[in-house]
């Protein structure tokens, strides 16, 4: 079973509490979820392999460390799962990034796939998928089954909220990947909407409704 991490540092706790806030605007809302996705990077890359170095200083030889292993993609699913990227391209600025276009179908709640766009080298990349809300599981189970089926290997589900019923939704379909939560919440309701959530993350990201 994967694992299932909360990222629950106070400036994330603090910053998630504004994001949910619904009078919290368009801008300040989208500075929000850059800024806690930068954070819950430093969780997401804690496992990256190093390998060590000797470097030269202005004064004398010193050992140190780098990353090495597989390199790192991006794999928002679209449209809300943009919102995220640039905070953890902060982090990792030489990750590529592919697109997943899913939507929910709001009467079967199931997703519906519109576009995918992936970088050539996908298939040799540690993938991070990205997502802020994890209500059903549907849209990030279908997009890591996608993902899979081009040969591809999705090791993590990043997402600022989810209920547990996704959660389980996704341990259950894929169990190899790790989840990377900024809060887990009580339930989902009878819409499919996370309780108490903080809304439709899309729209509050782009100030469509």
């Amino acid at each position: 079973m994967g694992r299932l991490v909360i990222c629950d540092h106070p400036l994330i706790q603090h910053k998630v509490t504004i994001i949910r806030d619904k009078t919290t605007n368009t801008k300040h809302f989208r500075e929000l979820v850059d800024e806690v996705a930068m954070l819950m990077g430093y969780e997401l890359t804690r496992d990256l392999p190093l390998e060590e170095v000797t470097v030269e200083t202005p004064v004398s030889k010193a050992a140190g460390k780098t990353i090495a292993g597989r390199m790192v993609g991006l794999i928002p699913i679209l449209r809300a799962g943009l919102g995220m990227v640039d905070g953890v391209l902060q982090l990792l600025p030489s990750a590529k990034v592919g697109h997943v276009g899913m939507y929910r179908d709001e009467e079967t709640l199931q997703p519906v796939e519109y576009y995918v766009s992936l970088p050539t080298d996908v298939t040799e990349r540690e993938l991070i998928v990205i997502d802020p809300m994890l209500a059903t599981g549907g849209s990030a189970n279908a997009a890591i089954s996608l993902l899979k089926k081009r040969g591809c290997r999705p090791t993590k589900l990043m997402c600022l909220i989810a209920a547990p019923e996704g959660v389980k939704a996704v341990q259950e379909a894929h169990p190899d990947v790790d989840i990377y939560l900024a809060a887990l919440d009580e339930k989902l309701n009878e819409q499919g909407y996370i309780v108490p959530g903080l809304g439709d993350a899309g729209d509050r990201l782009y100030g469509t409704k």
